[in-house]
């Protein structure tokens, strides 16, 4: 089998591995090495969904040992197979960026053999591209649950950012679809990441040019719609995650059927796009916005409203606290308005203090108000002739398609280029980070 025909085989099964964000490292390039990496711009190409695109995104091999009931690459699975030799992938990837195809490698692959002999062999390419083709740009590089520390931490000298897949969000779970998994042999790891990074960034104050470990941080990886797991628990598992991990970023994938089970939702059944879109920006407000997992979901209402997204949802459940004078708002209380996102807000606080700000004056700082508006006074008054009732309110901030009766499970992942579940400005705005 040809260098081709194991590219398409393995890019194509490393599509269901989700990355979509920037860099997070800092890195000039030099005459004596090739690439560079910069904080916010290895990400700078939008596929329809959204999703940036402009790493070679593959697979070391496909061939596995294990039998997780929800992956393609399963053992029983009857597919084609496939290895790279770190050879090959290396020289791969470094013609690859000197043709501009590329900015960075994110490297994953199947358990081939036993986690230790598939980690030397990622260990074997990233020391290729580093020592060899003295490759200086991104490298985000899957670790293999249950590897040894001491392999794992040789392979962190070499990656820009790893992350360890948890998969699927309970022990149960685990158990019950992944058995050769447990929760222990994915957050060991997690936990050694976490050290050494802390442990690295102590030695680059000592000294100056002391090896950085994983500059870019560590992040993850949970499948949603693969099991009964409800929003509430993925969510609270991602603000553990965040909390004692340290991790830079949660990623939600719904769940792809691709194989046939008994245990599984059935390969007709469409993927939770939207119900994946609003975890992902739950996971922003956590982040971003000082809100809890608690605030947003409980187990009385443990999923999210897939016509509202959670930061509208939760003010339309906390209208007693709206609405709130834009021109006396602390910071945080205006980070918790439909419509004012991280950037407004902060626009806010400086404009006020030259002037009241009035209506006009919120849409040019980049305020939506076509959300915020229900939730504001400016000088002490709302817009001239809005009436605000939370049946009103909701009905206002939901889509023409959902008001024409689209039901749930025809719903469809936000798009640029089609129509979209909520509005154009909606989709441009959760782009930008404001919510």
């Amino acid at each position: 089998m040809d260098v081709f025909d194991k590219l398409t085989i393995l890019a194509d099964s490393a599509k269901y591995d989700v990355a979509c964000t920037s860099s997070g490292v800092e890195r000039r390039g030099s005459s004596a090495t090739i690439g560079s990496t910069a904080a916010c711009g290895i990400c700078h190409s939008f596929a329809a969904d959204g999703r940036c695109i402009s790493l070679l995104k593959v697979l070391m091999t496909n061939i596995c040992a294990y039998d997780c009931k929800y992956c393609v690459n399963r053992s029983s699975n009857d597919i084609r197979r496939a290895a790279f030799t770190p050879r090959e992938l290396a020289e791969l990837t470094i013609n690859f960026y000197r043709r501009n195809y590329i900015e960075g490698l994110f490297l994953s692959s199947a358990v081939l053999k036993n986690p230790n002999y598939t980690t030397e062999q990622l260990i074997q390419t990233l020391e290729f591209l580093r020592g060899e083709y003295r490759f200086s740009g991104y490298i985000h590089v899957k670790a293999i649950p249950g590897t040894d520390q001491e392999i794992l931490s040789r392979l962190g000298y070499l990656a820009d950012r790893m992350s360890i897949n948890i998969e699927l969000p309970s022990q149960e779970s685990l158990k019950l679809l992944a058995p050769d998994k447990t929760k222990e042999s994915i957050l060991r790891p997690m936990g050694l990441i976490k050290s050494k990074i802390s442990e690295n960034s102590t030695d680059l104050v000592k000294y100056r040019h002391a090896p950085k470990f994983v500059p870019a941080g560590q992040s993850t990886q949970l499948i949603v719609g693969a099991t009964p797991d409800t929003d509430y628990k993925i969510l609270t598992l991602s603000e553990g995650l965040y909390r004692k991990y340290k991790l830079k970023r949660v990623f939600y994938s719904a769940y792809i059927p691709v194989v046939e089970h008994q245990l599984l939702p059935a390969v007709n059944v469409k993927p939770p796009l939207v119900r994946e879109h609003r975890l992902y920006q739950a996971d922003w407000l956590l982040r971003f916005y000082g809100f809890e997992a608690c605030e947003l979901l409980d187990e009385n209402n443990p999923n999210f409203n897939l016509y509202v997204d959670p930061k509208c949802n939760w003010a339309l459940n906390h209208l007693e606290q709206f609405p709130v004078e834009i021109n006396k708002a602390p910071y945080e209380l205006l980070l918790r308005v439909p419509g004012i996102g991280v950037t407004s807000a902060r626009r806010i606080l400086r404009a006020r203090k030259v002037a009241p700000l009035d209506f006009a004056g919120l849409k040019k700082l980049g305020v939506v108000l076509k959300r915020a508006q229900y939730f504001i006074l400016c000088k002490g008054k709302m817009i001239e002739g809005l009436k605000v009732t939370p049946d009103s309110t909701l009905r206002a901030l939901m889509s023409d398609r959902v008001l024409s009766g689209l039901p749930s499970e025809q719903a469809e992942q936000l798009s640029l280029f089609q129509e979209p579940l909520i509005s154009r400005e909606d989709v441009v705005q959760c782009l930008t980070g404001q919510i």
